[in-house]
């Protein structure tokens, strides 16, 4: 355990754990225990022994590349988050390493967040954790998750302020050209339509949202393009697209309003009479539940800039 000038950080490389993550961490860590201001010091390792004894203050699962660990891989690392919690350390997790935070049952009853594309799956394996995809890092005391593969970073800088204090935190985001403000997930979550589901009469009717999503549609419209009855269409619909009929409606228009919002010069107002909303004040609310940022923001964000 640290010592009173000394935090012990430990990293986990576990199969398939991406290299980077691991190593941009010990960089960013060490640099922030190095600065004059910090009044003490970060040692950051690397550690590979998941069936010792070692005890840190602080540990990482990192994201990984390609198959996620399983089996006794998956087992051994989980035992070791849980054995590192019970002796007082704080366990972090980064996109996929949270599945063998998960394993461990220190996610269940929380709120937890991995990376999107991933959430499917988790939500799938562990039901009793609260997962909130959409987020891209929660800090739950004694355990922070943290979404995307990058979101490392943001991660290191939390790891900071929580142990080194915010001036050293926003003297580290400088020298790293790190955005120390606040981000979610849903900023760059774009909606992607799952058509490869098997359901020929679902997949019908989401053809036809992709041509008429501008149009007054409602579920009768769409039953009747599935060719199914009402009920029916409601219960397959959602079963094979993953959304309720409506819900599915409204992540079309949002991704479509996105796509002008970045490629165009149109007004807020035109964009949304083109995504299918007549009031421009629901668009803004749905938009900015949906996204994160209001549609302006949005646009301030991510349009290139323009000569």
């Amino acid at each position: 355990m640290a010592s009173g000038t000394e935090i012990r950080i430990g990293l986990a490389a576990y199969p398939c754990a991406q290299r980077a993550a691991v190593l941009g961490l010990q960089d960013l860590l060490q640099a922030a225990g190095g600065l004059e201001k910090a009044a003490r010091g970060l040692r950051v390792e690397i550690a590979e022994d998941f069936a010792g004894d070692e005890q840190f203050d602080a540990v990482i699962l990192p994201p990984c590349l390609g198959a996620r660990p399983e089996g006794e891989a998956l087992a051994e690392v989980s035992a070791w988050v849980a054995r590192q919690h019970e002796g007082g350390a704080l366990v972090c997790s980064i996109c996929a390493g949270a599945f063998p935070l998960a394993e461990s049952g220190l996610l269940d009853g929380r709120q937890a967040t991995t990376h999107w594309a991933l959430a499917p799956a988790f939500a799938q394996a562990y039901p009793q954790v609260q997962l909130q995809a959409e987020r891209l890092l929660i800090d739950d005391g004694d355990v922070i998750t943290a979404g995307g593969l990058m979101a490392w970073t943001d991660l290191g800088l939390r790891l900071v302020a929580r142990f080194l204090g915010l001036a050293v935190m926003l003297e580290t985001a400088r020298f790293f050209l790190i955005d120390p403000g606040g981000r979610e997930q849903s900023y760059y979550n774009l909606f992607s339509p799952d058509l490869s589901h098997g359901d020929a009469p679902v997949l019908k009717a989401q053809h036809w949202l992709q041509a008429h999503y501008p149009e007054p549609v409602t579920v009768p419209r769409m039953a009747a393009a599935a060719g199914l009855e009402e009920r029916t269409f409601l219960r397959r619909f959602q079963a094979a697209a993953g959304h309720k009929p409506s819900e599915y409606l409204q992540q079309l228009r949002v991704a479509k309003a996105r796509e002008r919002l970045e490629l165009s010069t149109a007004s807020i107002e035109s964009i949304a009479v083109e995504a299918g909303y007549l009031d421009v004040s629901a668009f803004r609310k749905l938009f900015q539940r949906i996204v994160g940022l209001s549609p302006s923001e949005y646009r301030k964000r991510f349009a290139p800039a323009r000569g």
